[in-house]
């Protein structure tokens, strides 16, 4: 970069008044060391001396983010239970990770990995923060979507998100035109865009998967969200297609409490009227 590119950048820098894209851009250059800031000029620095302001201000970029996080984190570690001592290795890549979340929300659920792994350690791989330190703001948005309408079934501990329900054999098949039923997630806003996010985040498996043959005589207990319902298949020949959430998944959702999607419910609700008994 020239002298006089550096210049420039440094007076125009000094405002952030306007959103144009080149200001938008001009102002990274604050990240980079090329911003006037107090007594530092960058158009009168050496490019070894611009390189030392920069790493300057990303170490104190780190050192704020990781002090917001352990911020975070003491306010939501209980004193009235037993702690226990980190492992020492995953503690150290933790905050090595963790100083690089300049993001407020996603700092909040690195605060709640650091206070859960305290009070019970275990829960989240380093494996697990690796995939979480890529997520986007967007991705963490349609995952807390997504988990919002997932549920549980029966004693399962795996969250599976319904797709819908096929009809499988039997005399009844003949009599329909389609023997699938489907629910369009996308109505309540999770398209197959963002279900594709998802499985390219590791957060689900890229495929759906099927339940085997329902039970006609054993009812189903679904619990969405703290919501309960119970479902009764009316033939033998039902099952549950769906989405299932990997490990990676299983661990993060630990970190959302999403409200349940009422209107999803309701949907759910109707489509399974025709074919269970609902209680």
């Amino acid at each position: 970069m020239k002298d006089s590119d550096i210049l420039m950048l440094a007076e125009e820098g000094e405002s952030t008044s306007e959103a144009s894209a080149r200001k938008k851009a001009l102002l990274l250059g604050r990240q980079l060391g090329l911003a006037s800031e107090q007594e530092y000029r960058p158009a009168n620095a050496s490019i070894a001396e611009r390189a030392q302001h920069r790493a300057r201000k990303l170490s104190s970029q780190y050192q704020a983010n990781v002090e917001t996080i352990f911020a975070l984190a003491l306010s939501y570690t209980p004193s009235d239970v037993t702690g226990v001592d980190l492992d020492p290795d995953w503690s150290h890549q933790f905050f090595l990770m963790a100083e690089q979340i300049h993001n407020r929300r996603m700092q909040d659920l690195w605060a709640r990995i650091l206070s859960s792994e305290i009070v019970n350690p275990g829960n989240f791989s380093l494996r697990t923060l690796a995939l979480l330190k890529q997520l986007t703001h967007r991705e963490a948005q349609i995952l807390e979507k997504a988990l919002g309408m997932a549920a549980k079934v029966n004693s399962e501990q795996r969250l599976k998100l319904i797709s819908g329900y096929r009809l499988s054999g039997g005399i009844g098949q003949y009599f329909r035109k389609t023997t699938s039923v489907n629910l369009g997630l996308s109505q309540f806003g999770l398209p197959y865009s963002s279900i594709l996010t998802l499985v390219d985040a590791g957060i689900l498996h890229s495929s759906e998967f099927e339940t085997g043959l329902l039970n006609n005589k054993t009812p189903i207990q679904f619990a969405l969200q703290g919501i309960q319902m119970k479902l009764t298949p009316k033939s033998g020949n039902l099952l549950f297609s769906y989405y299932r959430f990997t490990p990676i998944g299983d661990e993060l959702a630990q970190l959302v409490q999403p409200k349940p999607d009422q209107e999803y419910l309701k949907a759910l609700q109707l489509l399974f009227a025709k074919d269970f008994k609902i209680e």
